[in-house]
Order: structure tokens, then C-alpha cells, then sequence
């Protein structure tokens, strides 16, 4: 093996196969070299990602690697049409209101093959698809509509947040109308009622396998659906080892495009420098979260490259008022001015991405920076902690993800900016397969968030992280009046008075600063470069059945 110019190693299939583990700098689970190798390489997709699923039931988790399978799994009732991204080659999703059309979107049936929205925005009607089979053989029928929303309002998990921002009362809002025709009936009318059912929280379940293996202790199936899939996707689930990887496989039986690949290896490769090195020598196909440098190397790559989007993408800290003395307003504020964020894109992302002015994806309908004041300024910073009470500052703790290689710099470049101001901050590294769940347990009193809300629209992007009783509101911010904002942003058709509610609350949450704003990252894909059909969604996932060789 010959070292590289940057000192790297490339790890190729030929090289790990030959050298086995003590080749590399960690240490494969047999299957990994099975799963990856054994089929054809030309079908077979692999992926080094920071962390395999913390679940495969969007019920439990909505964690990255979650994220990025649950789309093989499972189908929706509509999705985006898709239009070309400025980038050459890139697709992505059609995001511009389309008043003319049912549901002001360009919408497209998956496993609704038509529907009508009421013009009072207060119901809609489904026709789904006839023939349709789950990857256990079971028919697609209203049913199972019907299950997969009752599940919801039961389980009470992300559906719950679902169910609310959709508009829907109670379980009798979705009925089975006949074997192939569901309805969704609300109190009151809801603007992206339509554009929410495409949501990636939003998958339907084969009701007639979930309901095999339910128990008695366990009605709705979370057990066998943490770890197995009852979907109508173009996937199958082979086998899942957490820690180590989950392999899928293409459905023959799929009622729509097949895939081009045939085998996905989705394989846990906790240190990016590993990924990096495998993505070189060409072990797998697709490496995520690569840090910054990482992926500047790859510009004079001959065998991979780095496709660069404008995404929903948001990085910040987020400022849990539980704790004190985060829940001030003005230590908030002091905390958001001493953030160098022009320093931390230059240097530390290497200029992928953007300093971060709006508190949701800035090229959203009705987002703002209007109302943007948080430009590094120290000396404003020490006046707000002086008139906080805090004039010698204060302690506290900053979690980051350990799977996402820039927030330790960024934690690091930002602890030394907050000693300027005479905040000590201890940083404390997650690994990534723990990292999500610290997020959702609120533990921290302060933490990175990398998310988006997969939603374009204001109203549902500012429910997700700011209403009161939002399970994603993890900086436990609460005001009655934003509250009451983002509720009539929800509950109105007419745009004006929508984007009016939205943008008030805009102007209250950056003035009460429950985040620290850094950065808008961009959605990086670093891939080999005979990998194709790249297609962005606004849910910055990784979708299997897009990709093929070129």
C-alpha cells in the first residue's frame, strides 16, 4: 500500500479483502465483507455513515440514520414533483406554490394515484393505487391508512406532532370511505395539509402484518417495527446488527421503478477519516459526514467528488431555558453575539454552506432576516451579561456530536470566543449512536443541533422547533404568543394573513434567541463519481432507490 499525498491511506475492496481488519483502522463485522463484496459490484450500493438506525419505526425515532432508510422501507401516499437543481445533474424537489393545482403544490400520486382537496381546505380524498403489495405480500387498502394515522394518535411519538400540525381532531378524521378510497376531515381548514401526507414521518404501514405481530403489552407492534419494516417501499430489510450495518434489498414485486441497485450496505464507520479513506480506495460508494477538509481533499480526486446543494440544512446550539441561567433573555442574546459564525464558515467549513440569519431554511416561503442582528460583536456580548447580572459570566456545558466531525472544532473555536466574555464552557463529545437520544432527553443545557425542517413552509417550520408543546422544541422555549402565531399560520388558506402570523413570530424569536444561529451547511454528498442520480430532498436524505452507476 503507498501512502497518498496527505498522508491518507486509500482502503480499497481489494485491499480489505486481502489485509482483512488489521489492513484498516478499525475493525469489520464479517457480514460487512459478505454483504458488500459478495454480491454484484456494479448492483451494489455501500455507505459509510457515522451511526447504523437508532430505529426503523419513524415512531421512535427520527435520528439521521433513520432518516436515511426509511425511504427504501416505506412509500407515501404523495411526494414533490421534482425539477433540476442549478447544480448540473442534481434534481430536486419542486418546492413553489402552485395555487392552480389540489393542494397548492406540484404533487405526485405514489400510493394515492389521485385525489381531491376540498376548497375550503377542510378535507381531502384519497384513491390509492389497486394492486400495490407490501415486502410482506399484503395489499395496500384503505386500511391501511386508516391504521397507520390510528397508530399515530396511540403511540404518541413523532405522529403526535403529526397528527397536530395536519390538523386532525381525533381518529375518526381519517375514514375508510371503501376498499381503495380513504378520507381526512378537519375542524378547521389546513394549508399544507396536503404537502404534510409526503412527509418522511408520514410513511404507511402494511396494517395486516402489524397487526400479526402485535401483543397485548405491545398493541401497536413498536417492538417488531424497531427492527424489522411492514412497508410498501421498493425495499426489503435483510438484516439490521446496530453498531454495525443494515443491508436492503431491492423488491422485485414493487409496483413502481425499480431500483437500480439491487443491494444497499449501510455500514457504521464511526471516525470520518475512515469513511474518507474508504470512499478513495473505492470500499464503498458514498461516505456522509465528512468534515470540511475532508472533503476539500477530494477536489483533485479521479475516483470521487463532492456534490455540493443549497439545502434545508440548519446547524445551531441549542439553549435549553430549563437551564440557569439560559432561561435570560439577555445571556441568550450574549451567547448568539459571540458567535463568530463568518470565522466558522470561512475556516472550519471551508466555505461549504452559510452564515446563518433565519431560523429556518432561508430560501423557505415567508422566511426572514429582517429582524437579523447577531453578527460576532464581544463587546456587545459582555454588555448583555453585564445587564443579565452575569458581568463575570458564568459555567456551563456544551454536547456535540461526535459523528459530525465540524462541530468539534466549531465547540472548540467557540468555547475560546466565550472566554472573551468570561463564559467557561466544558465541552462534552457524544458518540453518534448516543448523541440523538441526549437531544431528545433534554439533558444538556446546551447542545449542537444539525436538522431541518422537512416541510418547506413557515408556519410548520416554526411549529416543529418553537410551539410550546412541539417534542423537537428541545431548548424547552415557551411563548403564549408565538404560540398563538404559528396556530393561525396553520389554520388559515388566505397566504397573507399566514405569512403576517409567521413573520411576527419570526421577529419575537430572534429577539428572545432560543438558539445560537452558526450556520446553513448545504447538503455535501461525497461519492464516488460513477454514482448518478443524485436528487435533493428537502428532508436532506439519502434516497437509495435514486442513485445509479454512470
Amino acid at each position: 500500500m503507498q501512502n497518498t499525498a496527505n498522508g491518507t491511506i486509500p482502503l480499497s475492496r481489494r485491499t480489505l479483502l486481502k489485509y482483512g481488519a488489521a489492513a484498516s483502522a478499525f475493525t469489520f463485522a464479517p457480514g460487512f465483507v459478505n454483504a458488500s463484496f459478495g454480491q454484484d459490484r456494479s448492483k451494489t450500493l455501500v455507505i459509510a455513515a457515522p451511526a447504523t438506525p437508532l430505529s426503523l419505526d419513524v415512531e421512535n425515532s427520527l435520528s439521521p440514520g433513520t432518516i436515511d432508510t426509511v425511504a427504501a422501507f416505506y412509500d407515501y401516499l404523495i411526494g414533490f414533483g421534482t425539477i433540476p437543481d442549478t447544480v448540473d445533474g442534481v434534481m430536486r424537489e419542486d418546492l413553489e406554490p402552485r395555487p392552480d393545482l389540489p393542494g397548492g403544490y406540484n404533487l405526485k400520486g405514489m400510493l394515492a394515484e389521485s385525489w381531491a382537496f376540498a376548497e375550503d381546505g377542510k378535507s381531502v380524498v384519497f384513491t390509492l393505487r389497486q394492486g400495490v403489495l407490501s415486502n410482506w405480500g399484503n395489499e395496500l387498502t384503505a386500511e391501511d391508512v386508516k391504521y397507520t394515522f390510528d397508530r399515530k394518535f396511540e403511540v404518541k411519538g413523532a405522529g403526535a406532532f403529526m397528527t397536530s400540525v395536519m390538523g386532525l381532531p381525533d381518529k375518526d378524521a381519517v375514514k375508510v370511505e371503501s376498499k381503495y378510497v380513504v378520507s381526512f376531515t378537519l375542524k378547521d381548514p389546513n394549508p399544507i395539509l396536503m404537502i404534510v401526507c409526503g412527509h418522511l414521518a408520514n410513511p404507511i404501514f402494511d396494517s395486516t402484518k402489524c397487526k400479526e405481530m402485535a401483543t397485548t403489552d405491545d398493541p401497536w407492534a413498536r417492538n417488531f417495527l424497531d427492527t424489522n419494516v411492514a412497508g410498501f417501499g421498493p425495499y426489503a430489510l435483510k438484516d439490521i446488527t446496530r453498531g454495525q450495518q443494515m443491508v436492503a434489498t431491492a423488491r422485485s414485486d414493487y409496483y413502481g421503478e425499480k431500483p437500480y441497485f439491487e443491494t444497499v450496505v449501510f455500514r457504521e464507520v464511526p471516525i470520518s477519516a475512515t469513511r474518507l479513506q474508504l470512499l478513495q480506495g473505492g470500499a464503498v460508494d458514498i461516505a456522509q459526514n465528512l468534515a470540511p477538509t475532508e472533503m476539500k481533499s477530494l477536489e483533485n480526486s479521479t475516483d470521487a467528488t463532492v456534490t455540493s446543494i443549497e439545502a434545508s440544512q440548519m446547524l445551531w446550539i441549542e439553549l435549553n431555558t430549563a437551564f440557569a441561567p439560559l432561561d435570560n433573555i439577555k445571556v441568550r442574546q450574549a451567547l448568539n453575539y459571540a458567535m463568530p459564525k463568518d470565522e466558522v464558515v470561512k475556516t472550519i467549513m471551508q466555505g461549504f454552506g452559510k452564515k446563518m440569519t433565519t431560523f429556518m431554511p432561508d430560501f423557505y416561503p415567508g422566511a426572514t432576516a429582517e429582524f437579523y442582528d447577531y453578527d460576532y460583536d464581544i463587546d456587545k456580548a459582555k454588555a448583555l451579561l453585564a445587564e443579565a447580572g452575569h458581568a463575570d459570566g458564568f459555567t456551563s456545558t456544551l454536547a456535540y456530536n461526535a459523528g459530525i466531525p465540524f462541530e468539534e472544532t466549531i465547540a472548540i473555536m467557540y468555547q475560546t470566543a466565550l472566554k472573551k466574555i468570561g463564559v467557561t464552557i466544558e465541552l462534552k463529545k457524544l458518540p453518534a449512536g448516543t448523541f440523538f437520544d441526549s437531544l431528545v432527553k433534554r439533558s444538556e443545557p446546551m447542545t449542537f443541533n444539525l436538522d431541518a425542517p422537512f416541510t418547506p413552509d413557515p408556519g410548520f417550520s416554526l411549529n416543529l422547533y418553537f410551539h410550546s408543546g412541539s417534542f423537537l422544541d428541545f431548548s424547552n422555549y415557551k411563548n403564549e404568543e408565538v404560540d398563538a402565531l404559528i396556530k393561525t399560520s396553520l389554520s388559515t388558506l388566505v397566504e397573507e394573513d399566514r405569512f403576517a402570523a409567521t413573520t411576527a413570530a419570526q421577529k419575537i424569536i430572534n429577539e428572545e434567541a432560543p438558539w445560537t444561529l452558526i450556520a446553513n451547511p448545504g447538503f455535501q454528498l461525497a461519492h464516488g463519481k460513477d454514482i448518478g442520480g443524485i436528487v435533493y430532498y428537502t428532508s436532506n436524505r439519502l434516497n437509495f432507490q435514486d442513485y445509479k452507476r454512470v
